[in-house]
């Protein structure tokens, strides 16, 4: 990987975009694709896209979820000790203990989950899981009042863990999901301004909002840019650690390259054309099968007016939805890389469109 890209990657993770306050992220990648692009924008939710070779055909949205699942600040009790309501698919039993951000208008404010050690506890049978309602946050006030010169009910909060690299390709870090895909579709972007091939197409490549929440900023920027194909960037579970079934959910590997899912809201053309250019550009895909929905943007955006042919490209991911999510930065590269040669291959005013 580029240094510029490996550094751009890095930021953007670092960088704390927590569900429904992306404004910090997006300014991220709205420098960084805009160097690619023929101008960029962003609605009225924060949705920003970047557009390359404007007023081609058909038009193609890269698109790829800013937000990351995190906390808000719901209650202060009179010794300061701060209550949380969660922002997406948060789970408290691994968000003990750890340490967080608060995001205040002030400024970042520093805290930890309190954990109880066991010597004070004592439970009959196998401890329970704690609910969310049952975390607490220690700022290292003493007071309701003196707490709330530094936060207050609604502030968002994010846990502290940053961007590593675990050993050799393999990065940790929190909020992969879905960093890695904004990341991709910016450098998707990159690709096709610095390579030779002329394009038919005009790329709209996007950075969408509020997808842990109901996959939000999609439907609206989808409604509003109308494009006739979609690509969407996500993490998908890795299966290759202990206790998975993967009778259940399949066989994906980190360090195979990417996943492309069958069936639903994936267009069979648009599948069937990205398995012919992997196969040409020798980039391994791996498979998936869903049921009645992907779980990601694709769900929303394919139905989105008279249906839009879309399909979803997932990065291996180990650990989702924690602080220490796993992926291959080689089966990264090859996210972009997929998806540039996908666009290249599109004819002017090129449709696809199920044959009966």
């Amino acid at each position: 990987m580029l240094d510029t890209s490996l550094n751009f990657l890095r930021t953007l993770v670092n960088t704390p975009s927590p569900v429904g306050h992306e404004t910090r992220g997006q300014r991220v990648w709205l420098d960084y694709a805009g160097q690619f692009a023929d101008e960029t924008f962003s609605d009225a939710y924060g949705n920003c896209v970047a557009v390359l070779n404007k007023g081609g055909g058909p038009r193609i949205m890269l698109a790829a979820h800013a937000d990351e699942i995190a906390m808000a600040v719901n209650f202060i009790d009179d010794h300061g000790f701060i209550y949380v309501r969660k922002m997406g698919g948060i789970d408290a039993a691994i968000t003990k203990a750890q340490r967080i951000v608060i995001h205040t208008r002030g400024g970042a404010v520093k805290g930890v989950v309190g954990n109880v050690a066991p010597h004070l506890t004592k439970q009959e049978g196998d401890p329970k899981p704690p609910k969310i309602h049952d975390l607490f946050i220690d700022i290292g006030v003493g007071s309701r009042k003196e707490a709330e010169k530094f936060v207050r009910v609604g502030d968002p909060i994010t846990l502290a863990d940053e961007f590593d690299i675990l050993r050799g390709d393999l990065a940790v870090g929190r909020a992969f999901d879905n960093r890695i895909g904004t990341f991709a579709v910016a450098e998707t972007l990159r690709l096709l301004k610095e390579s030779k091939v002329k394009l038919n197409t005009e790329v709209c490549a996007v950075s969408n909002v509020q997808e842990e929440v109901g996959l939000l900023g999609a439907r609206q920027i989808a409604y509003s840019l109308k494009p006739d194909i979609a690509l969407v960037v996500d993490v998908t579970h890795a299966t290759d650690y202990p206790t998975v079934n993967k009778a259940q959910h399949g066989d994906i590997n980190v360090g195979k390259g990417p996943a492309i899912t069958h069936g639903g809201c994936n267009h069979p053309d648009i599948v069937a054309r990205l398995e012919e250019v992997a196969a040409k550009k020798k980039i391994p895909l791996q498979h998936e099968a869903m049921s009645s929905t992907s779980g990601t943007d694709t769900d929303v955006i394919f139905w989105t007016r008279g249906g839009i042919a879309s399909a979803l490209i997932s990065l291996p991911d180990r650990y989702m939805h924690s602080p220490v999510e796993v992926v291959s930065l080689k089966d990264l590269e090859m996210i972009p890389q997929l998806m540039a040669a996908f666009v290249q291959s599109l004819k002017k005013d090129e449709q696809f469109k199920v044959k009966i």
